[in-house]
């Protein structure tokens, strides 16, 4: 699942921290089935799906109170994604905002590129949700 380069120094990290290395150094490679499941595990109502084709993708759907926090959790990705390269392929009506994440250079498959950029939507969803 990863390459030898993408681990950190520590000898076990958690499940969750597996994914959180430098984006820039992830193995570009499809995930397997197994490493699907486990990745998937540590996001809470993502799931996969089969799209159009034999296109894989992990979908979730987040809400939020208004236009204004599910605008404002798009825009808080902005460098993260702008930084990575990889962009995701979503939707924003009113509180919804409707993400679809694969690697078009995979063969449209899910990499550790797809499962990283999950994590960070998952911490910048936690935060516009926590604003008073």
């Amino acid at each position: 699942m990863f390459s030898s380069h993408s681990q950190s120094a520590c000898a076990r990290p958690s499940q969750k921290n597996m994914f959180r290395v430098n984006p820039l150094r992830l193995s570009l490679a499809a995930l397997s089935a197994a490493e699907l499941k486990t990745a998937l595990k540590t996001l809470p109502g993502w799931t996969t799906k089969i799209a159009t084709g034999d296109k894989q993708v992990i979908t979730k759907e987040f809400l939020f109170k208004d236009f204004k926090d599910a605008w404002a959790f798009m825009n808080s990705l902005y460098n993260f994604i702008d930084s990575t390269d990889h962009h995701p392929e979503w939707s924003n009506v009113y509180n919804r905002v409707n993400v679809n994440l694969t690697t078009h250079d995979v063969g449209n498959k899910v990499s550790e590129k797809d499962i990283r950029l999950a994590l960070e939507m998952e911490d910048a969803a936690t935060k516009q949700l926590s604003r008073k």
